[in-house]
């Protein structure tokens, strides 16, 4: 079972440790070394000495046998670097303010699912995040998570944290480590837990879960996300995630459902409304990629239109993803010709969902801002 992973990576070379956030940039000639190198031969003696400046617990690295330490990644002709995929939407929490809407169990069978993640992995995926609904609630997660970390990739697990206390899943996590575990904060006491996520003892199962996943040391990572429910508790969620000396990042803006539902915009605070920062530009449909439930590939989550079927058109079909993508990002709609365009603060994609819904302006748009006088 490897310990590194070398790998092309957009248009560098890299070496990654699954579990650590930590890597080296490789040259292009130390990764051909690599590559053609006989797996039985020691590791180069270079790579002895890179590994343990990056991560000095890696003493057995050195005269170990290359195939032994390391996973090494062929070059892709598509260098997509990331994507993202939700094994399923399926829930055990009930949340107000999600994006998904509907919580519905439903996916590949285990064989589509294995095909699209070595489609993954030719086209050049290294870091893959795996969301919901709740991952790990999906049937095939566990066999998913496993075969794709011996695929070579540094896997993100997306959860609510309400299961992060089975055995199963932490030996998972023990014998093939996460790049990282994201859990989302819905409040800080059981009560606005509770009644956000519409689930009786969500709370209980949140704290069960964290305590074992910082026993087992797992490399975690807190999404705070406020809204009216828990909009009162914003600090003390923050001091919850630094008490356990947790990294923590804060959300405050809902977005409409996937379908462009705008039931879920009654869960924002108006109070934690947060000015947006001007969109810049992304890579969607370039470097990286988004995958449903059912194997459909998107530009990302939220520009979904003129989805492609991995498991029935294979690698071919991302050919069409620049293109779409290049599509979806074009100021059309209720947004055409607009003469703040050059500011505007969400993606074309996203403002759309915003337009679907019917939304009020001031959460999305700079027309609806109150000029000062």
């Amino acid at each position: 079972m490897h310990q590194l992973i070398a790998s092309p990576f957009l248009d560098q070379h890299v070496l990654v440790r699954p579990g650590s956030r930590g890597g080296a940039l490789l040259p292009e000639a130390g990764y051909e070394e690599l590559r053609t190198a006989d797996r039985d031969a020691p590791a180069p003696e270079w790579l002895a000495d890179a590994v343990l400046e990056q991560w000095p617990d890696l003493v057995e690295v050195v005269g170990r046998p290359l195939g032994d330490v390391a996973l090494i990644r062929q070059p892709s002709a598509w260098e997509y670097g990331k994507a993202s995929w939700e094994i399923n939407l399926g829930c055990n929490f009930e949340c107000k303010h999600c994006y998904l809407g509907l919580k519905m169990n439903s996916g590949m069978p285990w064989e589509d699912k294995r095909r699209c993640l070595d489609i993954m992995a030719e086209a050049g995926v290294l870091f893959l995040q795996v969301t919901g609904g709740e991952p790990t609630v999906d049937r095939d997660f566990m066999r998913a998570y496993r075969y794709a970390w011996d695929l070579g990739m540094m896997i993100t697990i997306s959860t609510n944290g309400s299961l992060l206390w089975r055995q199963n899943l932490l030996d998972l996590f023990r014998e093939r480590p996460p790049y990282r575990v994201t859990v989302s904060v819905y409040g800080a006491a059981k009560r606005s837990y509770d009644e956000l996520t519409h689930r009786e003892g969500a709370w209980d199962q949140f704290v069960q879960g964290m305590n074992a996943a910082r026993h087992a040391r797992l490399p975690l990572r807190m999404s705070i996300v406020v809204t009216g429910d828990n909009g009162h508790e914003e600090q003390a969620m923050v001091d919850l995630c630094r008490s356990w000396g947790v990294e923590y990042e804060v959300f405050t803006n809902i977005t409409p459902t996937i379908y462009g539902g705008g039931e879920v915009l009654t869960a924002q605070s108006k109070e934690h409304l947060r000015e947006r920062k001007p969109f810049t530009g992304c890579n969607a449909g370039r470097t990286f990629f988004h995958m449903d439930p059912h194997g459909l590939v998107s530009i990302c989550k939220i520009g979904r239109d003129d989805q492609i079927s991995l498991p029935h058109e294979g690698i071919g079909g991302l050919a069409r993803l620049a293109e779409i993508g290049d599509r979806l990002m074009l100021r059309t709609g209720g947004c055409s010709g607009c003469t703040l365009s050059g500011a505007c603060t969400v993606c074309r994609p996203l403002a759309k969902h915003f337009q679907d819904a019917r939304a009020p302006l001031a959460g999305y748009c700079q027309h609806g801002q109150k000029k000062e006088g």
